[in-house]
């Protein structure tokens, strides 16, 4: 059977690069793309997939940004260094056999959510996402399965029922309500991550306790009748674009191991 491994590229190279406490400068960069080089052999190697696509974010500005200008402004930009790094990278990457993708205008996410629910829907085989990325972990509810690389396991819907307190499916409405302050998505004020589960998994979906608001006659109901407007838009924020023209075809992200090369002597 046909296996799909999508791998988070930035998500890998970001986690190498920050675990060293060096300042930022070029010989940091080179240990940790040396390092993340590494963990990209080590997955295709672990996973032993049919299929790889290495999605990385294209860089300024994406449409969620034009929805919602805020978007990411709190977060660090990428060290100099490290961004200027990353072309020679993706060529090492393409060297080894992968193949790598970055589209103008979206996230890395969007990429991969793409891919993976076209080959789930078209019925292809097992699809693997590499990412500890808790936005991409909603795909758990339509077949795929997240592996974390740095703790060498597998998520699944247990887990992030575990985790988050709700389903896979209901993890993007989550996010929406108790807002993302890693990526400045704002949600509903003064609601966290328990009170949310406990919304959802009460009345249902976003939808349903939005319908209820109107007749909830507690601080909470109040709050989210005030917030109505922001909520649509959190929830737009959060969820994956699924329809990104990719400009590849099955052949293209096919993975075969490329032959050693050998040293002369």
């Amino acid at each position: 059977m046909a296996k799909l491994l999508a791998i988070d590229g930035l998500n890998i190279v970001r986690r190498v690069y920050e675990a060293s406490p060096e300042p930022d400068s070029d010989e940091k960069a080179a240990i940790a793309l040396r390092h993340a080089f590494s963990s990209f052999r080590n997955l295709v190697g672990a996973h032993e997939p049919t299929h790889v696509l290495a999605a990385f974010d294209h860089g300024g500005s994406t449409w969620r940004h034009a929805l919602y200008p805020r978007y990411r402004e709190g977060r660090d930009p990428m060290p100099s260094y490290l961004r200027a790094a990353l072309p020679a990278f993706h060529d090492r990457l393409r060297g080894a056999g992968l193949h790598v993708c970055m589209i103008p205008e979206v996230e890395a996410d969007d990429v991969i959510g793409t891919c993976v629910m076209r080959w789930l829907n078209e019925g292809r085989g097992d699809a693997i996402v590499a990412t500890t990325d808790k936005d991409l972990h909603p795909l758990i509810a339509h077949g795929a399965l997240v592996w974390d690389h740095f703790k060498g396991e597998w998520h699944d819907d247990a887990w992030v029922r575990q985790r988050y307190g709700v389903a896979p499916e209901l993890l993007h409405d989550l996010l929406a309500l108790m807002g993302d302050a890693t990526d400045g998505v704002p949600g509903v004020d003064k609601v966290g991550m328990k009170t949310a589960a406990k919304l959802l998994n009460a009345y249902g979906n976003l939808d349903a306790v939005m319908a209820g608001a109107g007749i909830l006659k507690t601080p909470i109901g109040e709050r989210l009748r005030a917030g109505r407007e922001i909520l649509a838009m959190s929830r737009q924020l959060v969820a994956l674009k699924l329809d990104v023209r990719l400009g590849v075809t099955w052949k293209m992200l096919a993975y075969e191991s490329p032959a050693p090369a050998y040293e002369e002597f």
